[in-house]
């Protein structure tokens, strides 16, 4: 998808500081920090939603969460972490391409807002 900055940052368009890429996961720190450890992971391919038909590919979700459990490991998150998908404008979704956010580092509250 030509408009979409996850797509072009995915592709080494646009640059940024890598804390993990493989063939179908990227993952970078988030420029807006939530938490003193924010790390967006990506999938390469495009798929705009957890609401679609394409994110159901089990090869794809579980490239992200295996990515998402190495990161936690190597970021030291043993005490706990907080995983995030927003899906949709109501669900603060800024971006349409699949992606969570990995936060941890500080005490998560509940309810999150």
């Amino acid at each position: 998808m030509t408009d979409c900055i996850f797509c072009k940052i995915a592709q080494g368009i646009i640059p940024v500081t890598f804390v993990h890429q493989d063939e179908k996961v990227v993952a970078f720190k988030d420029l807006n920090p939530q938490a003193p450890i924010h790390v967006l992971v990506v999938s390469r391919v495009h798929i705009p939603a957890l609401t679609v038909p394409e994110a159901s590919d089990p090869k794809v979700l579980g490239a992200i969460f295996n990515v998402i459990r190495q990161l936690a490991v190597s970021l030291r998150l043993e005490h706990g972490f907080r995983v995030v998908a927003n899906c949709g404008p109501e669900g603060g979704q800024s971006v349409p391409h699949l992606h969570f956010h990995l936060l941890g580092g500080r005490q998560m509250n509940w309810p999150p807002g």
